[in-house]
């Protein structure tokens, strides 16, 4: 989406040959605040902190995701 290649979910998910929804709620990731991503990349995360956990819904402004 951000190079311009796909303008939809649907598009991204063709071309992947995924699910919709699951494409969905990765790219929902992508509003975790900087610190959050940071941590996950060097392996700090909190230890509740799972895939599955971050699929839940979180707060999209960053000063409220202190670490969910």
């Amino acid at each position: 989406m951000e190079t311009g290649n796909f303008t939809t979910i649907e598009e991204i998910a063709d071309a992947e040959n995924i699910n919709p929804s699951y494409v969905s709620r990765v790219v929902r990731l992508t509003l975790l605040t900087p610190e959050i991503v940071e941590a996950i990349l060097a392996g700090r995360q909190p230890e509740g902190l799972t895939m599955a956990k971050s699929m839940e819904p979180f707060p999209l402004e960053w000063r409220r995701q202190i670490f969910m």
